[in-house]
């Protein structure tokens, strides 16, 4: 009778264990260190609210999951803006402390050439007629990543270039390196009077008359730098000198460049 008694207190104890497992929420297992298992939860909510987050039409090829607070896409879009404004999105659901951006930019195949080319001419009359020649954006292409450097005279204009570079088809990835010059009253009045200094000259008057090929101005804290194509090395050396005769300019960099000639720098 003991002996029928011990079993049956076992029996009732296994069903009651077994019982409290079922009702705890899946969960699965992952090596964190060697042989040492890791919990990693499946947050349900979290991804079913992370995915209503795309419901548009853009990222039908987009899918989500949400593993402790960190959100994995994958899949593909056609434009890299697709890419970036998705990761934007995500961030705002529920439970998301945290994204892993393994989305695919599919869209056409361009060389990196003439992705380069296609570009630099876009960006020469971004933000042409408001102030555009104080802004010097470069770009380069690898395999497709647009690198954005030089720099702009404000926050706006830098975020235009980058839109731009972001909508446009073949660009897989945008790395953002532009430099938005100080604001300062001080730097304003000196970029005014470098233009005036520059463009009021007979023998430069000419790089005005083309929005996409003026001498573009950058100034910092005072010192000056001067960026773009003139046709000769006279026109190289009187653009510094007249930038380097305004009252108020600390320095001037004079990085233009000659038409057919390797790029060289006068400080």
């Amino acid at each position: 009778m003991k002996i029928y008694l011990h079993n049956t207190r076992n029996s009732i104890l296994a069903a009651t264990l077994a019982a409290a497992f079922c009702a705890l929420p899946q969960i699965s297992f992952a090596a964190a260190d060697e042989g040492s298992p890791a919990i990693v939860s499946i947050d349900n909510s979290a991804t079913s609210d992370a995915a209503a987050k795309l419901n548009a039409k853009r990222y039908s090829n987009v899918k989500v999951s949400v593993n402790n607070g960190i959100a994995t896409l994958a899949g593909s879009v056609e434009l890299y803006e697709y890419k970036a404004d998705a990761e934007k999105r995500i961030h705002k659901a529920k439970g998301v402390t945290a994204v892993r951006n393994q989305i695919a930019v599919a869209g056409p195949n361009v060389s990196d050439q003439q992705l380069q080319a296609k570009l630099q001419e876009k960006l020469a009359w971004d933000r042409v007629g408001y102030g555009n020649i104080f802004n010097s954006i470069s770009v380069s292409i690898q395999n497709g990543a647009a690198t954005l450097g030089g720099h702009a005279r404000t926050d706006v204009d830098k975020d235009s270039a980058v839109v731009l570079v972001s909508t446009y088809p073949g660009v897989k990835d945008v790395i953002d390196k532009i430099e938005v010059d100080p604001t300062s009253i001080m730097d304003d009045h000196a970029r005014m009077a470098v233009a005036r200094a520059i463009y009021g000259f007979a023998m430069l008057d000419k790089y005005s008359n083309d929005p996409a090929r003026p001498i573009r101005i950058s100034v910092q804290n005072g010192h000056v730098e001067l960026f773009g194509t003139v046709d000769s090395q006279g026109d190289k050396d009187m653009a510094y000198l007249r930038a380097n005769g305004v009252s108020g300019v600390f320095s001037v960099s004079n990085f233009l460049q000659v038409a057919n000639q390797p790029t060289e720098q006068t400080k």
